[in-house]
């Protein structure tokens, strides 16, 4: 039986004493261990930025690729081994920002895939500059007298792009995150778990007080139900998308791997990809 311990690997982080991706690395492998998967049957794969560099500090098959193109790497990897459980990681400005147009593919695929974002609102590897998902009026390198763009809603997106589990959680609080994390692993379907991790060092507007002070947990509507798209999505707006929970969660819809012709066969990874010239000879015949 697999346990937390197995997940983690001699490596040790080079993140910033206190960076919120901490405590999202500790998540992601208590929930692995939770679910008594084996490492060796885990794929995480990463973007570029300092949230990238979790897929070399679990202890599980690891992808770190570039900038905003972690989850075809992913999509990939999913579709040549059925039989692992793939995770893509990364940050808000490679997620939603050079990755956008790869995301909004994903969830509308809707293939069985667990997508973590690290969402500081600030580009940390590259020293500070605003994000995708920093606040109109933010101050950064790039942005000294106040950012004139809206942000971007990573919540309002994917439901309005047809997500099928949604959820949101923060750094501060690893026992929800885990909890949201091991619910993504187990849906059949796109997961998205975005993660409010608040960088220490170049972001002094969203700390771990701001966000304990202006983020309400959904566990505390009774009456809210996370079944229902259309609430989740007025629940967002209502809480201007700073709310931590489970958002949404839809079992209907069909998961892009099981409409795959002949993807229920053998997977690639166990067939003979041996090219002879007969083979070779029918292949070239049908675009002859």
């Amino acid at each position: 039986m697999a346990t937390v311990k197995e997940f983690r690997n001699s490596i040790r982080p080079n993140w910033c004493p206190g960076c919120g991706d901490f405590a999202v690395q500790a998540a992601m492998q208590r929930a692995l261990g939770n679910l008594d998967l084996e490492p060796e049957n885990v794929a995480i794969i990463s973007g570029i930025g300092c949230s990238g560099r979790i897929s070399g500090y679990v202890n599980a098959y690891g992808f770190h690729g570039v900038h905003g193109r972690s989850l075809p790497v992913a999509q990939g990897v999913k579709l040549a081994n059925r039989k692992l459980t793939v995770l893509a990681a990364g940050g808000d400005g490679d997620g939603f920002g050079i990755g956008l147009n790869h995301f909004m593919h994903a969830v509308r695929r809707n293939m069985d895939i667990t997508y973590i974002v690290m969402d500081n609102q600030i580009y940390g590897l590259t020293k500070g500059q605003h994000s995708p998902t920093s606040s109109f009026g933010f101050k950064a390198k790039t942005t000294p007298a106040g950012n004139i763009e809206n942000s971007i809603s990573p919540l309002q997106v994917s439901l309005a792009a047809g997500i099928t589990y949604l959820a949101q959680g923060f750094s501060h609080d690893v026992n929800q995150l885990t909890e949201l994390i091991q619910g993504g692993i187990e849906h059949r379907g796109f997961s998205l778990i975005n993660v409010f991790s608040p960088c220490v060092t170049y972001n002094k507007v969203n700390t771990y007080e701001w966000y304990k002070e202006h983020t309400v947990n959904l566990n505390q509507f009774a009456e809210y139900n996370p079944l229902n798209r259309g609430a989740a999505i007025a629940k967002v707006i209502e809480t201007d998308g700073l709310c931590t929970g489970l958002i949404f969660k839809d079992t209907e819809k069909p998961v892009f791997e099981d409409l795959v012709k002949g993807y229920q066969d053998a997977p690639i990874v166990d067939q003979d990809l041996t090219l002879g010239q007969e083979r070779f000879d029918r292949i070239m015949a049908e675009f002859a």
